[in-house]
């Protein structure tokens, strides 16, 4: 696949659902729950979508949707559509984040399997857990000389390096969304990032980091199993296709 010239439009958004939700009938659980579904798949040719389940990971938010597209407006669009459909009116959006891909300024002779952030497409791995939390420097980064944080971002880069069971996708917020940065990384080992996140905090590049919270650990899978993962009724959810 060629590399684009421009860089893709990336949202995280984040639902919970209202526990009303459960006290529904089954068969209006499951009906609310196809229309979404055909709702999400009516704009995969505009929007690329994997969904992840946060149900006992968190308790401010329940699903993910990671949303990749080439236009801003479908996004926005997308978000119209599933409000207004019956589930949708049980859906909160407590936490939602834009980006887009850019070139890393750090990285760019750098070449390592997929973790050198330097494409503007993303290539998601499909690894079974996912961490996302939006990221901030200090001001007082931007201040000093691109060698000097060259020479730090080397050894973050470094310490990636060990770690190769996790993938970095780092998206740009600047002038965009309230963050710098949304940093998502892909694995199938949670205990590798636990790792790496822990060894990080001691590179001297951690100093200039000014927020990285709130951190989200999803788990993949099909938007109709992250719909079972719910609670409420299951008799009817049998027949849900998986997208």
């Amino acid at each position: 696949m060629e590399e684009i010239e421009q860089g893709q439009f990336v949202q995280y958004v984040f639902y919970k659902v209202d526990p009303a939700w459960r006290l529904l009938p089954a068969g209006e659980q499951a009906s609310g729950m196809q229309e979404f579904l055909e709702t999400v798949d009516s704009f995969a040719g505009r929007v690329a979508t994997r969904s992840y389940s946060m149900v006992g990971m968190r308790a401010d938010a329940d699903f993910l949707l990671w949303n990749i597209g080439s236009e801003l407006d479908s996004f926005q669009q997308l978000a119209t559509a599933v409000l207004s459909t019956s589930f949708g009116k049980y859906l909160r959006l407590p936490y939602s984040y834009l980006a887009i891909t850019k070139r890393s300024i750090y990285t760019r002779n750098h070449q390592h399997g997929g973790q050198e952030g330097n494409r503007l497409r993303l290539q998601p791995r499909g690894a079974k857990y996912f961490f996302v939390y939006p990221f901030v420097k200090t001001r007082a980064w931007y201040r000093l000389s691109l060698e000097e944080r060259q020479r730090m971002m080397n050894e973050h880069i470094r310490i990636g390096h060990t770690y190769p069971s996790v993938t970095l996708n780092t998206t740009y917020s600047f002038g965009m969304d309230d963050q710098e940065f949304v940093v998502a990384f892909e694995t199938d080992e949670p205990r590798d990032f636990v790792d790496l996140v822990m060894e990080l905090r001691e590179s001297e590049g951690s100093l200039f980091t000014l927020r990285d919270t709130p951190i989200f650990t999803c788990i993949a899978m099909p938007l109709a199993e992250v719909l079972e993962t719910l609670g409420g009724e299951q008799a009817e959810l049998a027949g849900l296709p998986s997208r």
